[in-house]
């Protein structure tokens, strides 16, 4: 049992530094290009930082394991809004008055009701695989139209500049880390819920999903800390976005993805339950307050406790 903990922490650890390394070689790389910086953010950035939870989910489908792979994101968008956006807010209160934010969270809360048609229906196979991701694809060309004057200055995310050697090295560093981080965490998980009687879809929510958020729980505590919440708040809408169309999508096109009945009749209404209970803080108040964040900690806890 330990040489599994141990094979678990090195497959946080690999697809933490591997997504780390892939963002900066990749960010690099199209500063060089001459990229703009609002598309950068939306795709390199945005499609690194979430590349864990890709390769995770697609690992655990072609092994035989989806509850993995579905639990892996639906536990992945409760715990960006409980456990990470609670823990920034815990430390400096969020503004939520961001420009265009809105269109954001309605499609957050969009994506989140597709999930939960799609538990119901019982599998993802290709034809919901391929809307998904053409849906993103649309999502991300109509962001990116208008959002093109929106000034950017400040992204430090998109200021990084390294040598084209150096570039090449992050870049298949990153992906190695990537693959190989994945492959470990998949196999020790599966181990792990063997060995103590719990099921693949509980280690998934749990154990998997914050895995492999800590690209993203690493980025908003940062940003908390500089007192620049607001940037965790972004960083959470758009992964929960890409994590179902995105992953799952990509995912069912290479492999049909079963549902679990449990994830479908709780897990997936518990995270359409969080997403609504934040668009409504959101709209209603403006900011999340320490308060609110205190709170979301609590539920979160809750909840792993009763899957547990």
């Amino acid at each position: 049992m330990l040489s599994n903990v141990l094979m678990l922490a090195a497959g946080l650890v690999l697809l933490t530094a591997g997504a780390e390394f892939l963002v900066r070689g990749a960010v690099s790389l199209a500063n060089r290009l001459g990229m703009p910086p609002l598309l950068i953010g939306l795709t390199v950035v945005g499609f690194g930082t979430s590349l864990p939870e890709l390769l995770v989910s697609l690992q655990a489908a072609l092994d035989n394991a989806p509850a993995i792979a579905v639990g892996n994101v639906v536990g992945s968008n409760t715990a960006n809004i409980l456990l990470i956006l609670g823990l920034a807010a815990a430390i400096s209160p969020i503004n939520a008055r961001i420009r265009n934010l809105g269109r954001d969270l309605v499609m957050m809360l969009v994506a989140a009701v597709v999930m939960l048609g799609l538990g119901f229906w019982g599998v993802i196979d290709l034809k919901f695989g391929v809307v998904m991701v053409a849906a993103l694809l649309g999502y991300l060309v109509f962001v990116t139209l208008t959002d093109r004057n929106r000034a950017d200055a400040d992204d430090e995310t998109t200021a990084i500049h390294v040598g084209g050697l150096w570039e090449a090295v992050y870049i298949v560093g990153g992906l190695g880390g990537l693959f190989f981080g994945a492959e470990l965490l998949i196999d020790a998980a599966i181990a792990i819920a063997q060995g103590f009687g719990i099921s693949e879809a509980v280690i998934g929510l749990t154990i998997v999903a914050v895995g492999t958020s800590l690209p993203e729980l690493a980025t908003s505590v940062v940003a908390a800390f500089r007192r620049h919440a607001d940037v965790a708040l972004g960083n959470v809408v758009g992964s929960n976005i890409f994590n179902i169309l995105g992953i799952l999508g990509v995912t069912a096109i290479v492999t049909p993805v079963p549902v679990d009945p449990s994830i479908a009749t709780f897990d997936i209404p518990f995270m359409l339950a969080v997403s609504v209970a934040l668009s409504a803080l959101i709209m209603l108040a403006g900011r999340i307050g320490r308060g609110a964040g205190i709170a979301m900690l609590a539920v979160y806890g809750g909840y792993v406790a009763w899957l547990l």
